[in-house]
């Protein structure tokens, strides 16, 4: 038979691997009642609360954001902390580090569109999102998460910088230094082995260029294109499921990997005009990401699981992480992809991928405890009880000792094999 020959399907083994099922969503910003339930009756933690409730919550986050906010200005409008001592020249002339002698240019992407570009574009994914998710948690998170790792990162930053700083590549183009000769002989300006070191004090250039030419490292533009594109690209990872229990399109790949490479470029271009140098922006990358991460995993249930990635976190109830169905916290739908049946009721995983879970029902549902408790732990187990009836493996024993039947996995699903 040819290679490209049309093979007759086989029987279906309930992989729904077109878009699954759906039910009608109400819009994101439709209220709802605390109350309301899944399909399958169970407590949903996925509904709009009241603004009262919601600032009740959020309050103390927003004090923060506040404070860090005006602590980290502080800091950046400060001089900076440390007195450096550099060389200029040798005494023939010859420039010691012509790495800082470059000229001052304008910067190719000013430090506020930076910031500007890290916040508003992952916001705006998360508003195209919500065509198809419809969570208000979810683009409460997605944005309180943005925060976190643009002010964690903003204030990380801006101390490291005024504590240590560096030298910018244009550092001696702004100094302008001059050397008094008459002073030289004396020690009073020059100092260190063969009196080729100076400090600030020989600069002549305007102060405010001065201060800001101390203050290289880390990057204060690739740490927030970092922090806010790193998100971001968690965020789509999740939200498309690229690395997931299926094979995705292509596109999904180049849109994750999109924002990574819009980071890479605003701090590649901070070389071209010379406004920082190579170690700079990899201290800067790497704050970013770690504060992107960290985020994340604070305001989701999990950064690289792809069956709880997707799930944001709420402040009333904890997630109850397992290897069951994930329609019993009301979040199945919070996905942008409808591809192998996420966005349904039958759209999760089971068991098997490494992460966060390793047995137990999944959800925040109050009944995790009590209706489902102790039988659904042992299920996802291999062991449980029903019926009176205790099963161990491949057969199964009552409370008085009988054995019963064999039980033995039969047929295939993407669940797992059913055991009978």
């Amino acid at each position: 038979m040819g290679f490209f020959n049309r093979r007759a399907a086989p029987a279906d083994v309930n992989t729904r691997t077109a878009t699954g099922t759906h039910e009608k969503k109400p819009g994101l910003f439709a209220r709802k009642n605390q109350a309301h339930t899944t399909s399958n009756g169970v407590a949903s933690w996925n509904t709009r609360p009241t603004f009262g409730q919601w600032i009740k919550g959020a309050a103390l986050d927003i004090v923060t954001m506040a404070v860090m906010g005006a602590i980290g200005l502080g800091v950046y409008m400060a001089k900076p902390a440390p007195s450096r001592s550099f060389p200029i020249n040798f005494s023939d002339g010859e420039i010691v580090y012509p790495q800082f002698a470059y000229p001052m240019r304008n910067e190719i992407v000013p430090i506020y569109a930076a910031a500007l570009l890290a916040f508003f574009i992952p916001f705006l994914v998360f508003l195209i999102v919500q065509i198809r998710a419809r969570s208000f948690w979810d683009v409460n998170n997605a944005t309180i998460g943005l925060l976190y790792s643009l002010i964690s990162a903003a204030v990380f930053q801006v101390f490291i910088k005024w504590l240590i700083g560096g030298l910018r590549p244009h550092f001696l183009a702004v100094c302008k230094p001059v050397i008094p000769q008459s002073l030289i002989p004396h020690g009073n300006i020059a100092n260190g082995y063969r009196s080729i070191m100076f400090d600030r004090s020989i600069c002549t250039g305007d102060e405010k260029e001065i201060n800001d030419s101390l203050e290289s490292m880390p990057s204060g533009h690739t740490t927030a294109a970092f922090a806010g594109f790193v998100y971001l690209y968690l965020y789509l990872n999740a939200k498309l499921k690229v690395f997931s229990n299926y094979h995705p399109a292509m596109w999904k790949l180049i849109a994750i990997y999109a924002p990574i490479l819009g980071a890479c470029l605003i701090g590649g271009a901070l070389t071209i005009d010379e406004y920082h140098n190579w170690y700079d922006i990899l201290a800067g990358a790497v704050i970013g990401t770690v504060m992107a991460i960290s985020a994340y995993r604070m305001t989701y249930a999990s950064v690289w699981d792809f069956r709880f990635n997707h799930i944001p976190l709420v402040r009333h109830a904890p997630f109850i992480y397992g290897a069951g169905s994930n329609t019993l916290d009301g979040f199945h739908s919070a996905v942008f992809t409808r591809k192998a049946g996420w966005g349904g009721h039958d759209g999760s995983a089971w068991g098997g991928a490494p992460g966060d879970a390793a047995d137990g029902p999944r959800g925040t549902m109050a009944q995790a405890a009590g209706a489902m408790g102790s039988a659904a732990h042992g299920a996802a187990n291999g062991r449980g009880t029903h019926g009176g009836v205790v099963g161990t493996g491949d057969h199964t024993t009552d409370h008085q000792g009988h054995h019963s039947i064999d039980r033995r996995p039969v047929g295939g699903s993407r669940m797992g094999e059913h055991v009978v």
